[in-house]
């Protein structure tokens, strides 16, 4: 089983520090560089200019800053951007990952965060050695939804893209996986419709015990 960061790592901490630091436009600010991290990644991939997602995560902030008319001083983006380096975990995640493990499931981060960022937010999460593989897309010097993305869980296991469940936190990701031929589940945290992309996930649900009762029921 191969998981995205976000149905383990809870986001929501920069947030929290972004409304903080700007009273008022946080939230906005929050939105607008989140919006930007992925669609500066898409087109760096699309055009063959890869950088990693912290520097990739540096300029959608600043553009998000400078389009919101804030005062975005540099110590100011270095603290948002390192929140990205101890995120915690959701509330479910480690019962879940847990009775996973019990069971004799293989798991696997398989992410476009860095290397820094999955292992500092495991070290924060306590979560070492619960992953058999942390898998960066940084390794293939791309992004998902790219098929060299996804290949990364496959040449890791040494399974077929059929044995290896992929958990997904965003539709997008979910069309992604399904696309390159993973079976799919939706952790949709936050209660969103499918994307229009063709495909809908293999089975979808609110929180990672849905999870658990979809694998192990």
């Amino acid at each position: 089983m191969a998981f995205d960061a976000f149905p383990i790592f809870d986001p929501r901490p920069i947030d929290a520090l972004a409304e903080t630091l700007f009273p008022g436009h946080g939230t906005r600010l929050v939105e607008l560089w989140r919006n930007r991290q992925f669609e500066y990644s898409w087109l760096r991939t699309a055009s063959g200019q890869y950088v990693d997602f912290m520097e990739v995560s540096k300029e959608a902030l600043v553009f998000a800053g400078n389009a919101l008319k804030l005062q975005l001083s540099g110590e100011t983006r270095d603290r948002l951007l390192r929140e990205y380096l101890t995120l915690g975990a959701w509330p479910d995640a480690t019962p879940a990952l847990q009775g996973l493990r019990s069971a004799g499931v293989r798991l696997a981060l398989l992410s476009n965060l860095t290397p820094d960022m999955l292992k500092g937010s495991i070290a924060t999460s306590r979560l070492e050695g619960v992953f058999e593989h942390v898998l960066s897309t940084d390794r293939a010097k791309t992004y998902k939804p790219s098929p060299d993305a996804y290949r990364l869980g496959v040449n890791a296991f040494g399974l077929a893209k059929s044995q290896i469940l992929f958990v997904a936190f965003a539709g997008w990701d979910t069309a992604g996986a399904k696309a390159f031929g993973y079976p799919t589940f939706w952790v949709n945290r936050l209660g969103l419709p499918s994307e229009e992309l063709g495909s809908k996930a293999d089975a979808e649900g609110e929180s990672l015990a849905d999870l658990t009762a979809y694998v192990l029921d």
